[in-house]
């Protein structure tokens, strides 16, 4: 690595740090908002736990696609799927992704990027996987965080479910994480 590639991937690792500032509208078991960052963590440890070994699936190349899925949010922050703007958020994502690896050597740009619109296009085993993980990680969070009151659980359950259906695995999941958000939604309050 060149000394100016060095000084750009650094310059990159830094701007990427936004993310753990980067707020969403999930709230964690504490009752403070999720950093996009966390979101990313543990949507990669399930990944790991849940998904290694999958036959056809390259876990390596699912675990980055999960890693990079969100950078652009380092610069935009995080437009919820209830939000208005969600309609143009795949391209404001990919301008602020771009934005964001300008100083990385070429070939790790181009890599990030291309892992980056395997995940939007959703046609590779591994971007069904990780869109669906994705979609099962914000479910999770909703069901375990302490949410204000009128939170909509019922959101939950339509949420993303055109991606959890695509694989048995996060069907399978899926299944399991509605019963959750059912008897979330049957409690009174907190």
């Amino acid at each position: 690595m060149t000394a100016d590639d060095l000084a750009g991937t650094l310059d990159f690792l830094q701007r990427a740090e936004a993310l753990k500032s980067t707020l969403r509208n999930g709230t964690t078991a504490s009752g403070r908002q999720e950093s996009t960052a966390e979101h990313t963590w543990r949507l990669c440890l399930m990944v790991m736990v849940l998904a290694d070994g999958v036959e056809g699936i390259d876990a390596l190349r699912l675990l980055k696609m999960c890693l990079v899925h969100d950078l652009g949010e380092a610069i935009g922050g995080d437009i919820p799927a209830t939000d208005p703007r969600a309609a143009t958020k795949t391209a404001q994502e990919r301008r602020d992704l771009l934005a964001l690896t300008a100083t990385l050597p070429p070939g790790r740009r181009d890599e990030i990027l291309g892992l980056w619109e395997e995940y939007e296009a959703g046609t590779s085993p591994e971007a069904v996987l990780a869109k669906g993980f994705d979609k099962l990680e914000t479910i999770l969070q909703h069901n375990q965080g302490r949410n204000p009151p009128g939170f909509d659980y019922a959101f939950n359950l339509a949420y993303g479910a055109r991606h959890t259906a695509r694989h048995p695995l996060t069907a399978a999941i899926r299944a399991v994480l509605d019963e959750d958000t059912r008897a979330r939604m049957a409690r009174p309050a907190e």
